[in-house]
């Protein structure tokens, strides 16, 4: 459809990082991984949203902490912002201590009107290449939605998913991880950390886990039951969030097709992200 940000679909950003080992041997301790993977050795399937950052100075926040509108994504002036989900595909090994370059492309902007109000979703390409070879290819959905009104009434608890896991995880975050994975990413939206902000701010009733971390905790939780195989492709959405010092699940089982269904079930039965993940 025809939007009034038209223009910037089609719109290119490039960044060139290096997978440092230093940070990878952080995400690990941070993960409490046995393995710590080395210079040279093929980058943890998630970890690669470690690095290609933007590096906005302070001057240049936003309210909740995100670089202010505009740039390379359009300037929704919409106050919040998430990461939806991504569709994955691992094409080649990006070993640690490479240096890569990854190229993003704004392929959609779309307006729709929701239960609470208008939404914007922005879809995003990204292509990372190490040494001649595309490593990741990945499709990002960003959401823009209005603020929660004060005193407006909670939304409805999500029902129980009915899920039927053959594999079963229990997962507890607490805010010492939070703060760490929001370093790491040098993410500072502000509701993984200030407590105050969450709860007042966007209505939530603590701090927020980070999707991505969830998704990367999924990823490990596919390659732990997979066999032994390789990730191939990854998807996942996210649908109600999770909330620190809260445990919860993650559950997988196997379909048809010889991959994995996965997906976090929050501490009260509910649907929190849903995934699937195919192999090589």
């Amino acid at each position: 459809m025809t939007t009034q940000f038209e223009s910037w679909i089609g719109r290119k950003e490039e960044r060139t990082d290096r997978a440092h080992a230093s940070v990878v041997q952080a995400m690990a301790a941070t993960l409490d991984h046995k393995h710590v993977p080395v210079a040279g050795q093929p980058l943890p399937p998630g970890w690669h949203w470690l690095f290609f950052n933007p590096t906005a100075s302070r001057s240049g926040l936003g309210l909740d902490g995100h670089p202010q509108r505009g740039g390379f994504l359009p300037p929704i002036e919409l106050p919040r912002r998430m990461w939806a989900g991504s569709r994955i595909k691992y094409l080649s090994d990006l070993p640690v201590d490479g240096l890569a370059t990854r190229r993003s492309l704004i392929l959609k902007v779309e307006n729709k009107i929701g239960k609470r109000g208008s939404l914007w979703f922005v879809t995003v390409s990204h292509t990372i290449s190490c040494e001649g070879k595309v490593c990741i290819a990945e499709e990002q959905d960003i959401v823009y939605r209005e603020a929660t009104p004060v005193g407006a009434a909670a939304q409805p608890a999500a029902p129980a998913y009915e899920g039927n896991a053959q594999f079963v995880q229990n997962f507890q975050p607490d805010t010492t991880l939070l703060f760490r994975y929001s370093a790491l990413t040098f993410n500072g939206h502000r509701i993984h950390y200030d407590q105050s902000y969450a709860k007042h701010e966007e209505g939530y009733h603590d701090l927020v886990v980070h999707g991505p971390l969830t998704a990367t905790l999924l990823q490990q939780f596919a390659l732990d039951h997979g066999g032994g195989r390789r990730i191939a492709s990854f998807d996942f959405r996210g649908v109600s969030p999770l909330f620190v010092d809260r445990p919860f699940n993650l559950e997988a089982r196997n379909d048809e097709g010889g991959g994995l269904a996965l997906w976090a079930r929050g501490p009260d039965g509910e649907l929190a992200m849903s995934a699937t993940a195919t192999f090589f």
